[in-house]
């Protein structure tokens, strides 16, 4: 068998399926999850920055470095594991423990992250969580714990992977700074716990993500409504009698040209919310959620209270798109008028360029009349002076020579000026 040359890309592309594997947890358990975001928005994310974040981590522990240009990172962090996770936008630290506290999402699990080191962060908190993993006691007993730890108003707990596991949490902020999710183990395997314990924290870090985008909506409201009403106001000053099509125009391009440039600024932070969205909406579709106890579920809490931010920042988009085809329509409009306007003031420039033109041609000819006669004047005066002697031996009187001459002069000077005037033309 012939051998194949192999596509360089080709082991690496096949790897990277594999390259995020889930972790394995057991009950009970803890986690401790941090996303660091950049701090402009604008900037390209420096991932050698984020790299080197990581080994300063990992240099504090005497553990392995990642692979150059690896975008993800699983491994022993002393008496903790961490999983470090690398995405366009932000990075992720997840540190795995078995060291549960009797404090139910003890603030001192996070000092795993050493304070120093979270202070050199190259960029901002987006979100952290903590999670506790402990088997599933009875339900009364859980009911209690859920309604100590969370608040019951935004709770939503529901069973997931068949029944062998229940989640639960509040998505606020408590006290510490932290997000609290809570795990029961049912009959969740270890690996199980781990793709649940993942999960979650991809569906708070897309979620928060998502969120940014109605951040952005909130920020643009003002402008925007001032945006409408100034080119609703442009669109009927273009109705209205007297009104100076080029000044309008100018006003409607400055418009325009800032819609434009709204829309080029927000263009990647609608689009990265959308893609957000559908990963929140995904990650929670994979847990097959179940009611637990009539709680709300987790999609029952995202349809609440994350589906209306969405429609939110999708409607402003959809704004945005349809004010800059209203501005570029009104221009053409406007373009199309100002066009008609010069060319009905260049029919009359013609005109008036056309009448001036039929005066200059009678002034002409009129000129060339009077050139006629003056210049006939001068040659019949020399033309005497030259046939006086003849006139003189045939004697014919000067008037009467005169007489005769003048038409002849006056014929061939006519006929000259007729032939100079062909040869200019």
């Amino acid at each position: 068998m012939t051998s194949l040359d192999d596509h360089p890309l080709r082991y690496q592309l096949a790897n990277e399926l594999h390259a995020r594997p889930f972790p394995s947890l057991g009950a009970p358990s803890f986690a401790a999850f941090l996303a660091i975001a950049r701090r402009d928005e604008a900037a390209p994310r420096d991932r050698a920055v984020d790299r080197a974040h990581l080994i300063a981590l990992l240099d504090r522990f005497g553990a392995p470095h990642p692979q150059p240009g690896a975008t993800h990172w699983y491994g022993e962090l002393g008496r903790y594991r961490l999983k470090w996770e690398q995405h366009a936008e932000f990075v992720t630290y997840t540190i795995f423990g078995e060291q549960m506290s009797d404090r139910p999402f003890d603030r001192a699990i996070f000092h795993a992250f050493p304070a120093d080191w979270l202070a050199q962060a190259p960029g901002l908190r987006v979100t952290s969580a903590l999670f506790r993993i402990e088997p599933a006691p009875e339900t009364a007993a859980m009911k209690q714990k859920i309604d100590e730890w969370f608040v019951p108003e935004s709770v939503a707990v529901s069973r997931v992977l068949d029944d062998t596991a229940i989640i639960a949490s509040d998505f606020r902020i408590d006290t510490a700074g932290h997000v609290r999710m809570a795990v029961f183990s049912t009959d969740a395997g270890p690996r199980r716990l781990g793709r649940v314990v993942q999960r979650l924290c991809e569906i708070e870090t897309y979620k928060t993500m998502s969120m940014l985008g109605l951040a952005r909506v909130q920020e643009l409201g003002p402008r925007l409504a001032a945006m409408d009403q100034e080119l609703g106001a442009l669109m009927d000053e273009m109705t209205g009698e007297g009104s100076r099509a080029d000044a309008t125009l100018k006003a409607l391009l400055g418009v325009s040209a800032e819609i434009e440039t709204i829309l080029a600024q927000s263009s990647f932070r609608f689009g990265a919310t959308g893609a957000y969205e559908a990963l929140v909406t995904q990650r929670i579709g994979v847990l097959r959620e179940e009611r637990w106890e009539g709680r709300q579920t987790f999609a029952e809490f995202m349809m609440r209270r994350f589906d209306p931010a969405m429609r939110t920042v999708k409607a402003t988009e959809k704004r945005l798109k349809e004010m800059s085809d209203r501005a570029i329509r009104a221009g053409e409009l406007l373009r199309t008028r100002v066009d008609v306007e010069r060319s009905a003031q260049n029919q009359k420039l013609l005109a008036s360029m056309d009448r001036r033109a039929d005066l200059q041609l009678r002034l002409q000819r009129t000129v060339e009349g009077l050139s006629v006669v003056a210049i006939s004047y001068y040659a019949v005066n020399l033309a005497a002076y030259l046939a006086y002697p003849a006139m003189a031996a045939l004697d014919i009187s000067k008037g009467i020579g005169t007489a005769v001459l003048t038409p002849l002069v006056v014929l061939g000077v006519w006929l000259t000026l007729r032939r100079i005037r062909r040869e200019v033309e």
